[in-house]
């Protein structure tokens, strides 16, 4: 699913009038009957209604949510704010039918003093006032109006995007001046700033509203970002051959674990396990030896020189993946050996955990990492390899920098977890929740990205598939077990039901 720009939503918009010959104050009328509809889904008519209108065409479509929910029963109180004496035709138009047509609405119009209504727990807002045209921070009236609103108990919705909030680029918006939504619901395809972490204060829960839009429109919109759905992942799942045999399904490297971190690489091995590869081996020290054997008979172990800590590196010959990172530890002698592994590994290349706080250590070891290799960090680990940023969407844009730089995927790790390519492509996963948010589960996906790569698939193929199976092993869990008790040997569990509901 794609994740077009303000301005492609607005010329998909007209690409869609023009090419269904329809008016747009038609448009505006199907995309918030869908509103309404959804709305009266929800929430019971005894529950009053109040809807904040601006003068574009966010305005036009709460008038028409108005109208619609006025027929069917609600109380509605209506205020429109034509503050500068200028609406947009449709809302104009709009708010000629609302009179017209609604005449149960209280209605104001609103060109200079506002005399704010009561607001209790018990009241539905409806957020009109600004949509995706949005390119600057509120200021002013509406700046206090968004206040009001957001200090008061009502439960909020919002139209396509919560009023203030920019598309893309929020870094140096006002966050005081931005609607904090229960609900939002956008149209037809999802905005950038909807899915990024620190926006979702904003947001609340996110429903995409399909409206109608042209789809041939949609197919010519050329976008970075997208969204990752399950019939796509479905296709990259490769047919198991039946006469095939485990040297078939490839044989993988793990360099995990140190002295008290056996538990990393019983996981990631764990997982590995589960997601088809066919031999793998776990390079740990000495003392994870009696663990390991125990917790994961099907791993072939070899042990480093050092009794606590991984000292030396293991050649990557016999193997067609490695992955080098959860649980070793920093020590320098752990260090001196991540980065001669790295050096020599000529086969597909995952680095995870410790391995990129070695990186961050020593960022000069990074114009060493082979082209195509995998980083899998949380923002945190980003932060630590020298990422300037703290707002989600500057550190979305420096992840694909340091993709692009080093010729490598970057796995930049949460909710809709964003897979940047070196081409400067985004894929967002939509799989997963909050119960994963627990030790461990970084480990397994490590696991199942060094399998799939093992068994010959790409990089970012390795990346789609991993991620999106990860995420939805933990939300099959989540399901049966609830998400507070969700630990990460319930996903490695759960991981066989995930591949088998991919491949339905």
């Amino acid at each position: 699913m794609k994740i077009p720009t303000a301005r492609q939503m607005s010329e998909l918009d007209q690409y869609t009038i023009q090419a269904e010959s329809i008016a747009s104050i038609d448009l505006m009328e199907r995309a918030a009957m869908a509103v309404a509809d959804e709305l009266m889904s929800r929430y019971a008519a005894t529950m009053p209604v109040v809807v904040f209108a601006g003068p574009g065409n966010n305005g036009g479509d709460a008038l028409v949510v108005a109208r619609r929910l006025a027929h069917s029963g609600y109380h509605v109180t209506c205020y429109l704010f034509n503050i500068d004496g200028h609406l947009s035709e449709d809302c104009r138009r709009n708010r000629e039918r609302l009179q017209e047509e609604a005449q149960t609405v209280e209605f104001h119009e609103i060109t200079s003093q506002f005399e704010p209504p009561a607001l209790t727990e018990n009241t539905l807002v409806i957020d009109g006032l600004f949509g995706t045209g949005v390119n600057k921070p509120l200021t002013g009236g509406f700046a206090s109006l968004v206040k009001f609103i957001n200090a008061s108990d009502a439960v909020v919705v919002s139209i396509d995007v919560p009023s203030g909030l920019m598309c893309e680029d929020n870094t140096y918006n006002v966050r005081a001046h931005i609607i904090q939504a229960d609900l939002t619901l956008t149209f037809q395809l999802p905005k950038l700033a909807l899915i990024l972490p620190d926006l979702q204060t904003f947001v609340g829960e996110l429903k995409i509203l399909p409206i109608g839009l042209s789809a041939e429109g949609m197919a010519r919109i050329d976008t970075p970002y997208q969204i990752l759905e399950k019939a796509d992942i479905s296709r990259l799942i490769r047919r198991r051959d039946a006469f095939a045999h485990k040297g078939t399904f490839g044989h993988g490297l793990l360099v995990a674990g140190s002295y008290g971190m056996a538990g990393a690489a019983v996981l990631a091995a764990r997982a590995c396990l589960r997601s088809g590869i066919g031999k793998v081996t776990v390079h740990t020290p000495q003392r994870n030896n009696d663990i390991l054997q125990l917790a994961v008979p099907e791993a072939i172990l070899t042990n480093s020189a050092g009794d606590e800590h991984i000292s030396q590196s293991i050649s990557s010959e016999p193997f067609q993946a490695v992955a080098i990172g959860p649980g070793i530890g920093t020590e320098q002698t752990t260090a001196v050996a991540f980065i001669e592994q790295v050096r020599h590994t000529r086969v597909p290349l995952i680095i995870d955990a410790d391995g990129l706080n070695i990186l961050a250590e020593h960022k000069g070891w990074m114009q060493q990492m082979p082209a195509g290799c995998i980083l899998t960090p949380h923002p945190l680990e980003m932060r630590r390899l020298g990422i300037r940023s703290t707002d989600s969407y500057s550190t979305l844009l420096e992840s694909l920098e340091i993709a692009a730089r080093y010729k490598c995927n970057v796995v930049l790790k949460g909710h809709y977890t964003a897979i940047c390519t070196p081409e400067g492509r985004v894929f967002f996963n939509p799989t997963g929740n909050s119960g994963m948010a627990t030790a461990g589960s970084g480990d397994v996906l490590t696991g199942i990205i060094l399998a799939l790569l093992a068994q010959g698939y790409v990089a970012q193929h390795a990346c789609l598939l991993g991620v999106y199976v990860h995420g939805l092993a933990g939300d099959i869990a989540a399901q049966e077990l609830g998400e507070i008790s969700l630990t990460a040997s319930d996903i490695v569990n759960y991981l066989p039901r995930a591949f088998q509901a991919l491949q339905q």
